[in-house]
């Protein structure tokens, strides 16, 4: 059972270098980095904490696979390895439609796009020579002049039935967004059935304190329509910190490998060492 902290993409760029050193002090597993539109890249964000810590996990949580020609996510990924061995874990996901629109990025089928970048990124990372003439991507023979000796695993970070199933065939881990609950975990594990090895990290926000409804009343507005469920049942670890420590703990039970807070409001880290102290 891993634990994981999120560098809220809301957070000033520049803040990610002390964030990350705090972090890396801690019992902490990973930290997660985000790479939503608009916001901050999540290659060089994941680059620069990697830099900045000696032991922490730093996890892409996402790169879309619309943005990313293969080659070029599987050449970065794999420069990241091999100067950080066993260090990182890739997440890459569809994007989201309407940022892919967008950006001119919309595909006609997300899930070969998706299927066709991350096989092929993993055989690259392999250090496999690749030909494909896939439906969405397309690859004559290319390779990797320094692959990576420990291949980072590659996780797809998806929510619909037909993805965690793809995910599980093709993926070496899952991606939840924020606002899935221990009750949903056993379903979505069946779907995914990945097998032995497969992880499923969780995200899930985290904030201490009695104003908790108040302060992330905004974003759970904002996941609930992106999962389209009810505000009332996107699943949150808050309240005091033994509360928001149950919480955590009923999502390992049910059988995440690893969840990923991300603290919103002021201070964040306050939220993570109260979440610890419980632990």
């Amino acid at each position: 059972m891993r634990l994981g902290v999120m560098f809220d993409r809301d957070l000033p760029p520049e803040q990610l270098i002390p964030f990350a050193r705090e972090i890396d002090g801690t019992v902490v597993d990973d930290l997660w980095v985000v790479e939503d539109l608009g916001w901050t890249g999540g290659i060089s964000a994941a680059a620069t904490a990697l830099a900045v810590t000696s032991r922490l996990r730093v996890g892409i949580g996402i790169t879309p696979a619309p943005l990313r020609n293969p080659m070029v996510l599987a050449m970065e990924l794999g420069n990241l390895a091999r100067l950080h061995p066993g260090r990182l874990a890739a997440g890459i996901g569809h994007g989201v439609p309407e940022w892919m629109r967008q950006v001119g990025a919309a595909v006609p089928s997300p899930l070969s796009l998706l299927e066709e970048t991350i096989t092929s990124v993993r055989a690259l990372l392999r250090g496999e020579t690749v030909t494909l003439d896939g439906r969405s991507v397309r690859l004559d023979g290319v390779s990797l002049v320094h692959p990576p000796a420990e291949p980072p695993p590659v996780l797809a970070g998806v929510k619909g039935p037909r993805s965690l199933a793809l995910s599980g065939r093709i993926a070496q881990g899952t991606i939840l967004p924020e606002g899935v609950g221990p009750e949903q975990v056993p379903g979505i594990r069946a779907r995914i059935d990945g097998g032995a090895g497969h992880e499923l990290v969780i995200f899930t926000y985290l904030h201490i304190g009695d104003d908790a409804a108040e302060t992330i009343e905004e974003a759970v507005a904002g996941q609930a329509e992106f999962l389209g469920v009810p505000p009332e049942t996107v699943v949150m670890a808050t309240g005091t910190p033994e509360q928001a420590a149950a919480q955590i703990k009923s999502l390992w039970a049910a059988g995440a490998d690893t969840v990923a807070v991300r603290p919103l409001g002021s201070g964040p880290l306050r939220h993570v060492h109260a979440l610890l102290s419980a632990l």
